[in-house]
Parts: structure tokens; C-alpha cells; sequence
């Protein structure tokens, strides 16, 4: 599959990119990508809920009430979870919700994210560019002239260019990562996807294995 390569200006340079139809032009795999999602938003949780129970509550373990004659249950102590104030039953406790995907899925999550993004034509090739200093302003002008100045964007570098990160890091609608940091959900949870022409090798090498 060939691409047009444009440049910062949003015109065509008259080259084009060589994507390779095993990893932008499969058949998407949506359980696939719904498992490399979740697993991604499950490792962001921090899992530090933590509800007292019964032996944790401040409170006296005397017997509240003699057993019998009351005409009401019995009862041992205060912190008793039926009682106000007293432990919570079956309740969080501090756990990891992270769990195990295989390599082998997470690539076929990813190659199926991308070819999504080429079947819906939200996959712009770009080439390679950096600024001489950090400058949102360029940056922003830069997303005018691709046209996506009102969409969320992501553009994948081939290598880490600290000028260009730091460039769009005040912008909320658009993120930049390399290509080892490229992942199913920030792929899907951007509107267009910006390949520099530089990180279209490094893709497929990533995924081709």
C-alpha cells in the first residue's frame, strides 16, 4: 500500500511511503484490541482502595447487651458490621489489576488498531521535521496546516526529538510518542494518526516480528 508523504506545510512532497499491507492492512482483530485496552487501563489503576473491617475500627470488643431476653438478635461487640460505625463487610482491599496478554496478541492488537485507522483515512504520513528550539506556536501551526487543529491527534516520531515533544506538551488535544512507546489505546484514542516518515521503519520492525 503506498501513501503520499506531505510536508509541515500540509502540501505533497511528490514521494511516497511503502506501508506494509501485514501490519496496516489486516483484518482487525476487535477482541484483540478490546483485551490490549482493558489490560493498558487496568495497569493505570493504582489499586490503593482500602475499606476498614471488623478488627480495624477503633471501638470496644465489650458485649454490647446481656444474650438472651432482649427480644432482639445478639450481639457481641460495637464494631459489628450491622452496627453504625462499625467494619465494613467484603470490602476493598489494596490489589493489582494488572494481568498477563502475550506478546503475539498485543502486536495483532496493535497492526488491527492501525489498519483501522488506514480504513477510516485517519493515517497521515509526514516528513521528518524538528524545530530549532521548543515552540507550541510552531507546533500549532503545523496541525493548522494538516488540518487538525480541532481534532485529538497523535504523531509518532522515529526517534526522540525533545524539541517537538516539549512543543506539543501543553497541547491537551495532541500527544507525541516514539515509536517503541506506540500502544493499541493511544492509537485508538486519537481521531488522526501523524507518522513522521522516519518511524514507518521502525513500526513495522516492531510488529513484523
Amino acid at each position: 500500500m503506498e501513501v503520499k508523504v506531505l510536508d509541515i506545510n500540509g502540501k505533497e512532497t511528490g514521494r511516497k511511503v511503502q506501508l506494509s499491507d501485514s501490519v496496516f492492512a489486516i483484518e482487525p482483530n476487535k477482541h484483540a484490541v478490546y483485551l490490549d485496552v482493558k489490560q493498558y487501563l487496568a495497569n493505570q489503576r493504582q489499586g490503593t482502595h482500602k475499606a476498614k473491617e471488623r478488627a480495624e475500627v477503633a471501638g470496644s470488643t465489650r458485649k454490647i447487651k446481656k444474650q438472651k431476653g432482649t427480644g432482639t438478635a445478639r450481639a457481641g461487640s460495637a464494631k459489628s458490621p450491622v452496627f453504625k460505625g462499625g467494619g465494613t463487610i467484603f470490602g476493598p482491599r489494596p490489589r493489582s489489576y494488572s494481568f498477563k496478554l502475550n506478546k503475539n496478541l498485543k502486536r495483532l492488537a496493535r497492526k488491527s488498531a492501525l489498519s483501522l485507522k488506514v480504513n477510516e483515512s485517519n493515517l497521515v504520513v509526514v516528513e521528518d521535521f524538528t524545530f530549532d528550539t521548543p515552540s507550541t506556536k510552531n507546533f500549532i501551526n503545523v496541525l493548522k496546516a494538516l488540518g487538525l487543529e480541532n481534532k485529538k491527534s497523535l504523531f509518532v516520531l522515529g526517534d526522540t526529538n525533545k524539541n517537538v515533544y516539549l512543543s506539543s506538551r501543553n497541547l491537551k488535544a495532541s500527544s507525541v510518542v516514539t515509536t517503541s512507546e506506540l500502544s493499541t489505546y493511544a492509537i485508538l484514542n486519537a481521531k488522526s494518526l501523524v507518522l513522521l516518515e522516519g518511524a514507518v521503519d521502525g513500526i513495522e520492525a516492531n510488529l513484523s516480528k
